[in-house]
This record gives structure tokens, sequence and C-alpha cells, in this order.
């Protein structure tokens, strides 16, 4: 039988739960980030040497092989989720296979996971542009991954990236080799990434965002259509009215049709006309079905009491320092925060010629100030001190956060009280208090949103570690 949340708000009162308690004591830098997808498994870090992989399904964890980050752990440390994986390779949008049949994809990786029931996304070669579930898979070098059949064989032509967790960490302190790597899940592996153009030192307070386009079960679209041309670096679609550049940074993928598979970096658009940043392999057609999303690209990192932004090309592994057309109007510091808001369900937020959903990251400053900023993605600019009310409450040291919808969630400092921001009313709510005892309050994000879903029922939960304690706890939002 199907869920269903009778929940009321004002009848039924919140209440925090008591979880598996975290395998080791909460400390400066402390951090964990849920991938939002099949299992929702959470990387929690905690130390240069101590990760564990935490199952909202079985609340349990499990240690991993130690991360190896250098340096000292501390202020800065931060952590965040992908949903799109290429193993233990590094530079590459996608993996190419070695051999196929017509329901086999014979891979170049070492895989360590059972990936059945996770995904699959096809970029090029036959059957380009689907997205298949994994029925099967044999373990250990050139694994070889069973689908359900398809009409043509896969082939080594065939290019292809998992839909499975990958985890980005950077560590505190000096910059050296390792300050930066990922744990990919189902290759169970550490790899060191490029950290060049990242601050000298990683201190103050610090965070890490992603912009994926599979949210929670499936693709998340802003806008879909049918291309009426193409061009060498250009799709059309007559029928639109877009404002201009407001799909710059997004990505665009062809679903299906000429072109299917390909994914690219939208650099600029007019009314009718999307202009991506690397040329098309194939150019699109009349019959290219696209899907503007999240950018599977990109992480940016923020903090270090500076007002730099920072981008990093998961295709390129390389770090760019962005030139905001405003700059940040104050640096960021001690209980910092970072949410992409991509899902919110107000008609002028999703409305396709005037897009919100997808475009802003919004910070809290910290540093003892109720500042409040957003970076937008598509114009490369900041919108500085926001408006909203009431807004005597200030953040700082031990301030935790979690997003979705239309909220963000805040845990204050370490006096567990818990307020809920509405991005869409500009609206700062009192929301809960955790009747329990705080330890010394901790700089890195330690809350995290984790969704129960049957069918079409989706019930939040925030979840949250408390600070300097092995405290673990959540509540569903009624």
């Amino acid at each position: 039988m199907p869920t269903t949340n009778f929940n009321k708000k004002g009848l039924m009162l919140k209440r925090w739960e008591p979880l598996q308690s975290a395998l080791s004591t909460t400390t400066n830098g402390s951090c964990i980030a849920i991938a939002n997808h099949i299992k929702q498994k959470a990387l929690y870090i905690n130390s240069n040497t101590a990760a564990w992989l935490y199952t909202p399904e079985e609340d349990g964890f499990v240690l991993l092989a130690s991360p190896a980050l250098p340096s000292s752990f501390g202020a800065g440390v931060a952590v965040v989720a992908g949903n799109w994986s290429i193993g233990s390779s590094t530079g590459l949008q996608g993996l190419t296979a070695t051999a196929g049949s017509v329901s086999t994809i014979t891979t170049n990786q070492t895989l360590a996971q059972d990936l059945r029931g996770w995904g699959v996304h096809i970029l090029a070669g036959p059957n380009a542009g689907v997205t298949l579930t994994i029925r099967s898979n044999t373990r250990g070098a050139n694994s070889i991954l069973t689908v359900d059949t398809q009409g043509v064989a896969f082939s080594a032509s065939t290019v292809y990236r998992l839909c499975t967790p990958v985890y980005y960490v950077i560590g505190a302190g000096t910059l050296a080799s390792g300050s930066f790597k990922k744990y990919d899940w189902a290759t169970n592996t550490w790899t060191t990434l490029v950290q060049t153009n990242l601050p000298a030192t990683i201190s103050t307070d610090s965070q890490l965002v992603a912009t994926p386009s599979w949210l929670g079960s499936d693709y998340v679209a802003f806008a879909t259509g049918t291309a009426t041309a193409g061009g060498a670096s250009t799709l059309t679609n007559s029928a639109k009215a877009w404002a201009t550049n407001q799909w710059a940074n997004y990505q665009v993928r062809i679903v299906s049709g000429t072109g299917a598979g390909q994914i690219r970096t939208i650099a600029s658009n007019t009314s009718t006309v999307i202009t991506v940043g690397t040329a098309w392999t194939t150019q699109p057609s009349t019959d290219s079905v696209y899907n503007i999303e999240g950018n599977d690209d990109f992480i940016y990192y923020m903090g270090s009491g500076a007002v730099g932004l920072i981008r990093y090309s998961i295709t390129s592994n390389a770090w760019t320092t962005l030139t905001p057309a405003v700059a940040r109007g104050g640096a960021p510091s001690t209980g910092i925060s970072a949410n992409w808001v991509w899902g919110s369900s107000e008609t002028d937020w999703t409305a396709e010629n005037a897009i919100i959903n997808g475009s802003r990251i919004y910070s809290f400053r910290g540093g003892a100030s109720a500042n409040l900023d957003y970076y937008d993605i598509a114009a490369n600019t900041w919108v500085n001190a926001i408006t909203y009310a009431p807004n005597a409450e200030t953040f700082t040291t031990g301030s935790k956060y979690a997003y979705y919808g239309n909220f963000i969630y805040i845990q204050k400092d370490a006096t567990l009280r818990w307020y809920r921001f509405n991005v869409v009313t500009g609206e700062m709510d009192g929301w809960t208090t955790i009747n329990n005892v705080s330890g010394a309050a901790l700089t890195g994000n330690t809350a995290y949103i984790y969704l129960y879903k049957d069918g079409s029922t989706v019930i939040p939960y925030v979840y949250f570690l408390f600070n300097t304690s092995t405290l673990h706890e959540r509540q569903m939002v009624i």
C-alpha cells in the first residue's frame, strides 16, 4: 500500500528521532554530504584518515579506506556529492566501453560494488541518449554491466557514464597534492584531483556546491523541447521567447533524435537560439529532443575568509577563478552556507522565460552576521545583502544548513535552535528546537536532507550530526 502522509501543521508536533550515533566525535571540519538518488548514501568525513559511508535506509555507518588528506584537519574541510561517475578516471565526460552486446557493456573499470538498480547513461555510440537501469554486473577488472536488451548491440564505440555516487572532498590547511580528492562509490577508490587555483590555505570555513542534472529518481529539466534547427555550436527552437542569456552555465542534453546523448555547457542564448561552449560532435536537427538542466560538470568553492568564487570542471579536471560582474559584498566567515536552489514549485520560479530554479546559490555569510547573498549562476554576479525578515538572528561557528524545495533549514551555532528560511518569500521562521545538550560549536556542515519515497509520495527528513558529539538525529518535515 502506498504511503500517505497525514501529518498536519499545527496539529502534529515535530519530533526529533535518535539515529545510529556517529562512530567518532565530530570535530572542527567534520562534514557530511548525501547523494540524492537510489539509496541516498552519505559520506561523513571526520579526520584526514577517517571517512564513513552512512546508509539512511539501514541507519548504519561503514568505515571506508583512509582519504589520506594532507596538512591539518580542521576548519575549511568541505564535501559535496555528485550523481554521475566516471569511476576512478579523471578529466573526462564519459568512459568508453571495450566491447558489448545487445544487453551488455564491457567497461574499462574495476567495479567493486553491486550496481543493480543504479543507472548507466549512454553518451555516444550505439543506443546513444538512453539511460538504462543496471540489472547486474561483474566485479573486478573490465567489469561487465548487464541491462535490458536493446535493439542495437553496444560496442567499443559506446561512451557511457554511471549514475552512481561520487563525493568531492577538500581538506584543510596548506594546499598540497591530495588536498582535493574524490571518493567513487562504484569502484571504491579515492582519487587525487587537481588543486591549482584553490586558496593557498584552506581555513576559516568552506563550502562545495554541485549543480547536478539527476535529482531524486530522475533528471530534473528546467525546460525541454524539440529543436527546429541546429548549427555547429547552436540549437534553435523558434517557438521559444527566452530572456537573453538566462541559460548561461546551465547544460543542454540531447535526449533523443539526432545527436542524442550529447551534453554541452550553455555559453549564451538569445530568445530562440542556444550557443554551447564546445561544438557539437553531431549537429542537432529538427528531431532533436533536448533538456536544459543543472550543469553536471561544475562544482563551486567558496570560503577561507575570501570573497572569491572558484569553479571546478570535472571534465577538464581544472579550477577556474571566476570574476563576477558584481563582487560579493563581504567575505564569508565561520558558519558560512551555500545551497543551490533548484526545486521551488512556485510559478514565478519555474516559468521558462524567467527561470529562477537552478540559477542561484544562496549563501549566509556567517561570522556572527545576518547577511545573506546569492550568486546568480547565469549572470555570473552576486546579489548582496538580500532583504528578508525577521533578520535579527545571526549565524556563526556551529551553524548547519540543509536545503529542499522552497526552504533552507538552519541550525543556529551550537544552540540546537532551528530556523526555516523561505527563498521565495524571504521569510525566516523559527522551526524547532532539539531537546538535548549541544557540544561546543564547530565549523563544517553536518546537516543534510534524506527523502523517503514511495511512489508519488516524497517525505523529507532533516538529518543532523551534533557539534562536538556522536549524536545523530532526524526530524520529519511536516
